[in-house]
């Protein structure tokens, strides 16, 4: 009998034992034996019952770590250092930027856990990019399946979207590249991801952004990782002015988290202990060698709205949200227009758009151009944007929370920006072309109306503020590094006889 059916039996044998002592039963000292024994059952099945929902509910924390069994030729020294860390670790999170080599390093790190454990090891990525870790694969020799019909132990790939076809049961590790995609999915997708990882011995987070411009987002990775969960990190080293977990927005405002007055360092001690971040070699005291960046040149081209806003004679700048989405709509044919004139000049051009209407009348302007829109099959996105790496087309029209993450168009050199309030999916959306590997300076051009230069402003401060955090989780991992690398003397102390 299953165990729900054995505690629904002992409830209803209590509830007729109560029933017949209420009714006056003349056998009492019976009833209640009877009632003694159905109640100890009972608590002993609802205490297994409640055993194992704490447990399915709980991380795995392993101590799995295991030294390399198999490094190849081709990893530079910081790729080796980083598999050999993550392996170590058997949960990390490598935040590389762009071009460091994530790719291979994932596909090491996975090639690891599958000759040591014999078992499968699934990695996630973003759409079209799942085809791009096939062929890196191919590339150094490492095979990777795509497919959701599981075989034996190997590397399997697939996208985020179709995590449902796949069980935990089945694999000994994840990796989940892009990682930093986890906190754009709504809540429900996040949550089972989080779920899917949650009994994995072996955990891989791999991003160029794991925070961009706000420390408290790393809570997503840390709980994926099992350590510390969002909240539990939240309430450990940050508070906000409510005094209580309160998130979202109170009275129309939103809640401001900040740290505790003790907090900071022990904070990035904290993430430090199952996290590595580089944006170039030098970071980790590896010489920068060939990952040097070529120039990125960036133009902002301000148009003029050809009509007011309703009841204005004249247009006015835009002031606050409402009246810059307004004026948003009201230049989508100007701003189009500009962009169609800055592409004539490039052989290749990354268009990326935030509103239908700006993406449908660029591919009407755009000669040799296709458009991914969001109504679009995930098969169609798919094939586009990697018909888009093979230079089947010139122009690739899109927006950037659809193709901005993990894609490799390094055969690009230019991009065109309309402004958002988005950091990330503006940096992101660069570095599909500024990488390491890029041989040519990369132009942005960033076309926008008189109210969207609140918007730049804005960009520029989040610019600031995630320099700001990747120069203080550099400073402390050195200095954790420098902790870490402490080594006792090889040979043993010899105390004088005469002592």
């Amino acid at each position: 009998m299953r165990e729900d059916e054995s505690i629904e039996r002992c409830r209803r044998e209590i509830a007729e034992i109560e029933r017949l002592l209420r009714a006056g039963h003349p056998d009492i000292a019976g009833l209640c034996l009877g009632l003694a024994d159905w109640s100890g059952e009972l608590r002993l099945l609802e205490r297994a019952d409640y055993t194992r929902f704490i447990s399915g509910r709980s991380q795995l924390e392993s101590e799995d770590g295991f030294a390399p069994v198999w490094l190849p030729t081709c990893l530079f020294p910081l790729q080796s250092f980083a598999v050999e860390w993550s392996l170590l670790l058997a949960r990390a999170g490598l935040f590389f930027d762009c071009g460091l080599g994530k790719t291979l390093i994932q596909l090491v790190w996975a090639e690891n856990v599958v000759r040591k454990t014999n078992g499968r090891v699934l990695i996630l990525t973003p759409l079209a990019v799942a085809h791009q870790t096939v062929q890196e694969g191919e590339k150094f020799g490492i095979e990777v399946r795509r497919t959701h019909e599981l075989g034996g132990a190997g590397i399997y790939v697939s996208n985020y979207e179709r995590l449902h076809y796949f069980s935990p049961a089945d694999f000994v590790g994840c990796v989940c590249d892009e990682s930093a995609i986890l906190k754009s999915f709504s809540g429900v997708t996040r949550n089972a991801i989080t779920e899917f990882m949650r009994k994995l011995r072996y955990r891989l987070l791999c991003t160029a952004t794991p925070a961009p411009n706000d420390y408290i987002e790393l809570g997503t990775s840390s709980e994926a990782l099992g350590y510390l969960g969002y909240m539990d990190m939240l309430n450990r080293f940050f508070k906000n002015d409510l005094n209580n977990s309160a998130m979202g927005r109170v009275h129309g405002k939103v809640i401001q988290w900040r740290f505790k007055g003790h907090a900071e360092d022990p904070y990035w001690r904290y993430v430090c202990s199952w996290a590595r971040v580089a944006r170039r070699p030098s970071d980790l005291g590896f010489d920068d060698g060939p990952f040097l960046l070529t120039d990125l040149i960036e133009q902002d081209h301000l148009i003029e709205a050809q009509s007011p806003a309703d009841g204005y004679l004249f247009d006015l700048p835009a002031n606050g949200l409402r009246e810059q989405r307004d004026e948003r709509r009201r230049t989508i044919q100007e701003r189009c227009e500009k962009v169609a004139e800055l592409v004539r000049d490039h052989d290749y051009s990354l268009v990326w758009c935030d509103l239908n209407p700006e993406g449908d009348m660029l591919e009407r302007l755009l000669p040799s151009c296709e458009q991914v829109s969001g109504n679009d099959p995930d098969e169609a996105k798919e094939e586009k944007l990697i018909g888009f790496a093979r230079g089947e087309f010139r122009r690739l029209v899109t927006k950037p929370k659809i193709g901005a993450w993990g894609l490799n168009y390094q055969h690009c050199a230019h991009l065109t920006f309309f402004p958002s309030h988005s950091f990330e999916q503006r940096y992101q959306g660069i570095r599909r072309c500024w990488r390491f590997g890029q041989t040519r300076p990369v132009v942005v051009d960033t076309v926008m109306s008189e109210g969207a230069r609140t918007v730049m402003e804005n960009q520029k401060r989040k610019a600031v503020q995630a320099e700001q955090m990747f120069e203080q989780i550099v400073q402390r991992m050195n200095q954790q590094l420098r902790i870490d690398g402490a080594r006792p003397f090889p040979d043993p102390e010899q105390v004088p006889q005469w002592l």
